[in-house]
């Protein structure tokens, strides 16, 4: 690796979930997936980092990195507790933290729905039921009218194709289904969700008078999927149309492909005014009767390095990706994740600088990707490996909550002050 810049109009940050990090929440889908005994090492969102007691403290570590933007997520089921009823208490605590972000010049990117959900919500068929579209629509409108004047940027849905193929087909995200159809009617609703909540912020932020450009997109989990043998390559094509383009030309575009096409609805024209990458890794794909090996029991490349999960590390993802998708529709890139699960932070400083590496690549081809936000700022509750997963740039012990720094983020500290890549942190670091 040589040293590279990325520019002065480059954005770094972080990027958070508030189930993952808030604690103190019963009222979502994943608090009760927890008490199911779901979660591998049988730990639960409602400890957490306690990030919702510790707000001050832990924007504090964005400080001590020098990012310039933060990407967190709101908790729907703590802004409206009951359908209808929106808690003031949690839109002004969710003010608070924002107004603490901007006065030290951190600019929020705020995620509308980050794969949970209030019980009330579930209780009344969830996703699966399109009319319940109308009940996302009312939070959003809500949130929009109570913080818009403060937040200009949003992702409105993180991750749907992962929402509805690991919560519907494999089963091993609430709701535990495993339906294809059912996963792709829950896919179709989200995408017509986000459709309708593109438009919503972009008008009520100008009908309520606020200030500053309206951004709106979405962010994507997008994985390399490679075949070897002439079947693999075909599995791999299949698992790309089903697990990325279906959600990507949707939420771009408005169109629905089969087989989420639907009768009568049409709505050809652009939703989004980003594309959200979220990038982690790459699967070698072979075919097999059995949906969950594509995601959780990988063919490995053995010359590959792999985090703590057994993903492969394969940097040149990152620039396959943008370059694919930039060429097909021209709109700004935002690396809305991208990390490493990587408990004693042996792999994550050269994860960053090689992953970074790629993106000054594409970027130099022509691409245009605006933003880097690194997942994630703190170990948290990761999913269904609950604190297993160590993502963190700090070290989080859940038992006593202090944050500790890794190597890792005073690296991505020097990284975001510089907007560079610089030979020094290359042999301090070992990035080569």
């Amino acid at each position: 690796m040589k040293a590279f810049k990325l520019g002065n109009d480059f954005i770094f940050g972080t990027a958070t979930s508030s189930t993952q990090i808030e604690g103190g929440d019963k009222n979502n889908t994943w608090y009760e997936w927890s008490k199911e005994g779901k979660i591998r090492d049988l730990s639960s969102p409602f400890t957490a980092c306690d990030h919702w007691n510790r707000v001050e403290k832990d924007i504090g570590l964005l400080i001590e990195l020098h990012v310039q933007s933060h990407r967190m997520s709101l908790e729907w089921s703590r802004i409206e507790p009951e359908p209808g009823q929106f808690s003031k208490d949690a839109i002004d605590h969710y003010r608070k933290e924002i107004k603490l972000l901007l006065k030290n010049n951190i600019e929020p990117l705020i995620t509308l729905h980050h794969f949970s959900d209030p019980l009330w919500f579930k209780d009344m068929g969830g996703w699966m039921e399109a009319e319940n579209i109308e009940f996302f629509t009312e939070y959003v409108e809500y949130v929009v009218k109570n913080i818009g004047d403060l937040v200009c940027q949003w992702v409105t849905i993180n991750e749907p194709n992962v929402y509805s193929t690991l919560g519907y087909a494999i089963g091993i995200f609430p709701p535990g289904q495993r339906n294809i159809f059912k996963c792709f009617k829950v896919m179709r609703n989200l995408i017509k969700a986000h459709i309708k909540v593109y438009d919503l912020i972009h008008e009520t932020r100008e009908r309520e008078g606020y200030q500053g450009k309206t951004i709106v997109g979405y962010a994507l989990h997008i994985r390399i999927f490679d075949g070897l043998s002439f079947l693999g390559k075909k599995t791999a094509q299949c698992l790309d149309y089903i697990f990325h383009t279906l959600s990507i030309v949707g939420m771009t575009t408005g169109h629905l492909k089969f087989p989420l096409s639907e009768k009568g609805y049409i709505n050809k024209r652009r939703t989004t005014d980003f594309i959200g990458v979220n990038f982690y890794t790459r699967n070698i794909v072979e075919f097999i009767l059995c949906p969950s090996f594509y995601f959780y029991h990988l063919l490995n490349d053995k010359d590959l390095s792999k985090n703590d999960q057994g993903w492969d590390i394969y940097p040149e993802g990152i620039y396959r990706v943008c370059k694919k998708y930039y060429k097909k529709y021209e709109l700004p890139i935002y690396i809305t994740e991208n990390g490493i699960s990587d408990r004693y932070d042996n792999r994550r400083p050269k994860y960053i600088g090689n992953h970074l590496f790629q993106i000054k690549r594409a970027i130099d081809e022509g691409v245009d990707i605006q933003r880097y936000y690194h997942w994630s700022l703190m170990d948290n509750f990761e999913w269904i490996d609950g604190e297993t997963g160590r993502f963190g740039l700090y070290h989080c012990n859940f038992q006593t909550q202090k944050r500790t720094p890794r190597k890792s983020a005073m690296l991505y500290a020097e990284i975001c002050y510089y907007k560079e890549v610089t030979q020094k942190m290359i042999e301090e670091f070992s990035l080569e």
